[in-house]
């Protein structure tokens, strides 16, 4: 405080002395008025200079103020013209009417008062018509956080170009760490002599090498079948632009040599906890295992994960030790549970209908009883007539036990073993209330994983190269009790099951399709009623007909038919039309696409095997199989939905697919 303003503040104490005095004097008036107005007199003396003095400080305290506010003028005035923050006034047009003068040097110009925005920073148009408080934006090679006043049509620039360059450099230099896994080492190398085997270690080892030393990553062999890998995200942001060529060079490379490896590699990325990205490599090589390998999965902490690869059909390597010993931990589950309750995806079809039956039949063969949730009212027409076959053949015990969802819901205890078929994504299940409710699930699928999956199961058994869930189950069968015999109308609805998912063994077939198969027949499969289950009306045929009609070729070998705006298709026959146009002469991938409800589009997509579908069809927020995927999409008409797709089959040839 200065020291004339300490003064005057002492001295508002002699103010109330003086007021005290003369209180007293004015009662001592009433009994010697002659002393009092000497008193008096006395007084006027001090308070006269009191009076100078005060006026005397009052005029320093105005001087003072005065002096203090042009020097904060001042100050002001030079903070707005020269402190390294850029300000900026402009009109509603978008004009700018005033800048001070860091900003115009920022801008390397002189002036920028009278100029539109849209030739100075177009890219502040949007973040001002949205309204957006603040944002990080690129002028002039430099980066700028801009905070918009709105009501005052005033921006702030500050500069943070070194702030992203040094976070830029953070994010690159954190560390990734990667599993890299050879999918079929043991298969390739299990009849080869030691010389052989040592020459294929050696060939896989020095074109895994090279590729660490070009990339800069460490590399470690850890087992005869798995690589440790450690680099940084930059690195990993290179290896992704070249969508990880090390998938192609070791299939080419080892296929002249008679034998032909895959790669699956889990990347774990974007943490900095070293036993989290250990975590997330192990989980991203699950992943990539569980989607038929030979690809790359990296997957990050919030969830969100990136494949490249799985462009080739999975080789069939499960083995029946395999298949016996999930068939025997299936059985043990069941054997603990007071029931089973067997459910499989919304709008059922032929193998999903038949590997619950499948698994009815498991549980019935260890004396428990099973109930199989379905929608009738949802299923396709083959299935319809299949649960007709079921009720006229006197299958009562079978018909009674396909109950609805909510009446599941009700004899649901805390035993009860929920078996999921032909699916694992929450989202896709008949009724996703019982996965809430029930606490032992188990899984069993033949599609690819995907992220989506359901939490915490008891027993997962998915196998990505079998034809269908009905194989799968169909083995289940024969490591089973014999207490019971397969009924005719079982088998068949497992065999009407595989014949439907590999269109009638001509796609996704493999050896162990045929023995699954062939124990079906020998139970007395009925060929000719799979037939009759799966026949199809003149109509059916005739909407087919019409949307194969409108087909054209977007690629070389690529397919796409459409259904018109207005009218709506049913699912299966979509389905059926892209299998259609799947045995056409040239077609390599089938797309079709049509209106399957109001806002709602369908895509079904088959391929032969030389484009991955599943891979452009999750990128479209669907999913599925290698040859065979679909999706929906909400909120878009035919030809939005078309550029989409041909958006992703662009991306799928020429780019990476995001998850």
């Amino acid at each position: 405080m200065p020291e004339f303003l300490e003064k005057r503040s002492i001295r508002y104490p002699f103010y109330g002395l003086i007021g005290v005095t003369v209180v007293l004097l004015i009662v001592l008036l009433l009994y010697n008025w002659i002393l009092s107005l000497a008193g008096l007199l006395f007084m006027f003396i001090p308070i006269y200079f009191m009076f100078v003095i005060d006026q005397r400080q009052r005029q320093e305290v105005e001087e003072y103020i005065s002096t203090l506010s042009y020097r904060l003028k001042k100050v002001g005035e030079e903070a707005l013209l020269e402190m390294p923050i850029g300000i900026m006034l402009i009109n509603d047009d978008y004009y700018i009417e005033w800048t001070n003068p860091y900003l115009a040097s920022c801008f390397d110009e002189d002036t920028l008062v009278g100029r539109s925005l849209y030739d100075v920073a177009d890219d502040l148009i949007p973040l001002i018509k949205q309204e957006v408080e603040t944002e990080v934006i690129t002028l002039y090679e430099r980066k700028f956080r801009v905070v918009h006043k709105h009501e005052e049509r005033l921006l702030y620039f500050f500069d943070v170009t070194e702030q992203t360059e040094i976070e830029k450099l953070y994010q690159n230099e954190r560390t990734v760490i990667a599993t890299i896994f050879l999918d079929n080492y043991d298969d390739l190398t299990q009849g080869m002599d030691d010389q052989m085997r040592g020459s294929i270690n050696n060939l896989v080892t020095s074109i895994l090498n090279k590729w660490a030393h070009d990339n800069g990553i460490f590399l470690k062999r850890v087992s005869s079948e798995r690589f440790m890998a450690v680099f940084n995200e930059e690195i990993l942001y290179n290896l992704e632009k070249g969508k990880f060529s090390i998938l192609d060079d070791v299939r080419e490379m080892t296929s002249k040599h008679n034998v032909s490896f895959t790669l699956s590699i889990g990347v774990g990325a974007g943490v900095s906890s070293l036993p989290e990205l250990g975590v997330l490599a192990q989980s991203s090589l699950d992943l990539a295992l569980g989607r038929g390998g030979d690809q790359v999965a990296i997957k990050q902490p919030n969830g969100k994960v990136k494949f490249f690869g799985g462009k080739t059909n999975p080789i069939e390597k499960r083995t029946r030790v395999r298949a016996r010993v999930i068939s025997h931990a299936l059985k043990d589950l069941i054997t603990a549970s007071d029931k089973v309750v067997i459910m499989g995806h919304k709008n059922p079809d032929m193998d999903s209908i038949g590997a619950s039956i499948g698994i009815y039949k498991v549980a019935q063969m260890n004396q428990k009883d099973a109930y199989i949730v379905v929608n009738v009212q949802e299923t396709d027409n083959g299935v319809k007539r299949l649960m007709e076959e079921i009720r006229s053949q006197g299958q009562e015990t079978l018909y009674s036990r396909l109950i609805g969802a909510d009446e599941a819901m009700e004899i649901a205890t805390d035993k009860t073993l929920l078996v999921v078929v032909d699916t694992h994504k929450p989202s896709l299940v008949m009724d996703e209330r019982l996965l809430n409710k029930i606490d032992h699930v188990v899984v069993i699928d033949h599609h690819r994983r995907s992220e989506d999956f359901i939490t915490n199961p008891l027993l997962v058994y998915m196998e990505p190269y079998a034809s269908s869930t009905s194989e799968l189950v169909t083995e289940f069968l024969e490591y089973q009790p014999k207490k019971v015999k397969i009924e005719v109308i079982e088998a068949t609805a497992l065999l009407a099951g595989i014949i439907v998912d590999t269109k009638s063994f001509s796609l996704r077939t493999g050896s162990r399709t045929f023995d699954a198969a062939s124990y079906l027949r020998a139970h007395g499969a009925d060929t000719v009623l799979v037939q009759k289950f799966l026949k199809e009306s003149i109509d059916t045929y005739k909407e087919r007909s019409k949307l194969i009609e409108s087909v054209v070729f977007y690629r070389d070998g690529i397919a796409i038919a459409k259904g018109s705006e207005v009218e709506v298709y049913d699912q299966v026959i979509i389905a059926q039309a892209a299998d259609t146009l799947l045995s056409m002469d040239g077609v390599q991938a089938s797309f079709v696409v049509a209106k399957r409800n109001e806002g709602v589009i369908g895509i079904s997509a088959r391929s032969l095997g030389n484009v991955n579908v599943q891979v452009i069809m999750e990128s479209l927020k669907g999913g599925g199989h290698l040859t065979n995927a679909a999706t929906q999409l909400t909120g878009l008409t035919i030809a939005e939905t078309e550029a989409k797709l041909k958006q992703a089959i662009d991306e799928y040839f020429e780019g990476s697919k995001k998850e």
